[in-house]
C-alpha cells in the first residue's frame, strides 16, 4: 500500500511541474520597418503554447542574423499576467537592402571593363532577392535572378536565374593561347530547401547555350575554332551553416558542397562530372579581430581538354594571379586572413586584412601527381582594406594586392564589393 502511495504521490508531483513550466503565450517583432513581422513569425520556430525555451530562441536570433535584411537582433522576455506565461520580443535592427553593385577593372589585354548592378535583398518584406546586373568587358553581358528561400513556407523556396555572358576567354594550347569570344546564356530552376536550421539543399535543372568564337592565337588539331552547343545541367547543392554574426564579426564553421552534371548535345564537347567543396571556418580573436580560412577540394572528369572547367583567377580564388591565367581539371585552394577593426564609430567601420592565398590544379587529362607539381602551385601573400557600412547589406568596398612568391609569379590589385569569402 505504502509503494502505491508513493507513485501516487510522484506521478501527482510529475504532473504539477509540468503544468507551471513556464509558458510562451505571444512572439512580438519589434524595430522591423520593411520587413513584415508576419514574415519573421513564419520562420521562427517559437511559436505561441510553446514552452520556453531560451536555446530555442537564441537559435531564432541566429537564424535572423543571417538574413540580408537584419544588422543585429536580439530578444527580451517578460512576464504576461497569467503566472508561468511569457511574452517574447524579438527587437530588430534592419539593413538597408536595396544595395547598388560597381566593379572596375582591368582586362589581360588592359581593355577598361566594369560591371554594374542593382539588387533588392527585401522584396515585399519577405527576404527575396531580385536585380540584375550589366557588364561591359570587351563584350556585352547582363542577367537577372529572383532568390525566395520562403516562398511557400519556413523551409521551402524558389530560385530562378538568366543570364547572358559573354567575354573574351583564353584557351591553354600545347602550343600557346588562343582567345575565344565566349557567350553562356542560360535558365535556371532550383527548388530550396531548409532541411533544419543548420542543413539546407538545392537542387535543380539549367538549360544553357555555349558559344565559341576563336579570334586569335594559337591553333591545334581536332580543337574547334568554331562552334555552338546546347547543354543541360543537373545541380545539387548541399549546406552545413553554423555560422553566427555580429556586425562585422563572424564565427563559426560552414560547409558548400556544389554538384554538377552536364548533358551535351554535340560530341565537340563531352559530358563530364564536376564537384567542389567549400569548407569554411571563422574564429573571433579578442575584440577586433576576427581570422577567416576557406579551403575549396574540386574534382571533374579528366577529359584532355583545352576547356577544362576549374580556372586560376584574381576574382575566384588567387588575389594578384590575373584574369583566368590556367585552367585545370582538379583544384586545391586555400585562402586564410586575419581582419582587424581599425576603426568603428556608429555606422562606419575600416578593416584591415592580411592574407595567404595558396592552391594547385590538376592539368587537363593529367594525373594527381599534378597538384605537387611546382608549375602548378601558386602562392600569393598580401594585404588590404574594407570599407564597411554595418547597417547596409554587403556594403564592404575591398581592395587587396597580392604579391605573388613562386616561380614566374605576378602581382597585383584586386577590387570588389563583399567579403573575398
Amino acid at each position: 500500500m505504502q509503494g502505491k502511495l508513493s507513485i501516487i504521490c510522484a506521478l501527482l508531483l510529475f504532473f504539477c511541474s509540468f503544468a507551471q513550466e513556464p509558458k510562451v503565450v505571444d512572439v512580438k517583432v519589434q524595430g522591423n520597418k520593411k520587413t513584415k513581422a508576419s514574415f519573421v513569425k513564419k520562420i521562427a520556430k517559437v511559436k505561441p503554447g510553446m514552452i520556453l525555451d531560451s536555446l530555442v530562441i537564441e537559435q531564432d536570433i541566429k537564424r535572423l542574423k543571417r538574413l540580408p535584411s537584419v544588422a543585429h537582433a536580439y530578444y527580451q522576455v517578460f512576464k504576461a499576467e497569467k503566472e508561468g506565461e511569457y511574452n517574447v520580443f524579438y527587437n530588430i535592427e534592419e539593413n538597408f537592402t536595396i544595395i547598388p553593385s560597381a566593379n572596375v577593372y582591368t582586362t589581360n589585354n588592359d581593355e577598361f571593363a566594369f560591371r554594374v548592378g542593382l539588387y533588392e535583398f527585401n522584396l515585399l518584406g519577405q527576404n527575396i532577392t531580385f536585380g540584375g546586373f550589366y557588364q561591359d568587358d570587351i563584350y556585352s553581358s547582363y542577367g537577372l535572378s529572383l532568390r525566395a528561400p520562403f516562398l511557400f513556407n519556413k523551409n521551402l523556396g524558389l530560385a530562378l536565374n538568366f543570364q547572358s555572358l559573354t567575354t573574351e576567354e583564353p584557351v591553354f594550347l600545347d602550343n600557346g593561347t588562343a582567345d575565344y569570344k565566349y557567350n553562356n546564356t542560360s535558365y535556371e530552376v532550383l527548388g530550396l530547401y531548409q532541411i533544419n536550421f543548420q542543413n539546407r539543399i538545392e537542387l535543380g535543372v539549367n538549360y544553357f547555350n555555349e558559344d565559341y568564337e576563336y579570334k586569335r592565337g594559337a591553333t591545334g588539331e581536332g580543337i574547334p575554332q568554331d562552334f555552338d552547343v546546347n547543354k543541360l545541367l543537373y545541380k545539387l547543392i548541399y549546406e552545413y551553416n553554423n555560422l553566427d554574426y555580429e556586425y562585422q564579426y563572424v564565427s563559426g564553421f560552414r560547409s558548400i558542397a556544389n554538384f554538377q552534371y552536364v548533358i551535351s548535345t554535340e560530341n565537340v564537347l563531352p559530358d563530364f562530372l564536376i564537384g567542389w567543396n567549400d569548407f569554411l571556418y571563422y574564429a573571433r580573436i579578442g575584440e577586433k579581430g576576427n581570422w577567416a580560412s576557406r579551403l575549396r577540394l574540386g574534382l571533374a572528369t579528366n577529359d584532355d581538354s583545352p576547356f577544362a572547367p576549374f580556372a586560376v583567377d584574381n576574382n575566384l580564388n588567387i588575389r594578384g594571379v590575373g584574369n583566368t591565367i590556367d585552367r585545370g581539371t582538379g583544384v586545391i585552394v586555400l585562402n586564410t586572413e586575419y581582419r582587424h577593426t581599425l576603426y568603428e564609430k556608429d555606422w562606419f567601420v575600416l578593416q584591415s586584412n592580411v592574407f595567404i592565398d595558396g592552391g594547385s590544379w590538376r592539368n587537363p587529362g593529367g594525373d594527381f601527381g599534378d597538384f605537387g607539381d611546382t608549375q602548378n602551385f601558386r602562392l600569393y601573400p598580401g594585404v588590404g582594406l574594407r570599407f564597411m557600412h554595418k547597417r547596409i547589406f554587403n556594403a564592404i568596398f575591398r581592395i587587396d594586392y597580392g604579391y605573388g612568391v613562386t616561380d614566374d609569379s605576378t602581382n597585383g590589385f584586386v577590387f570588389g564589393i563583399g567579403q573575398y569569402f
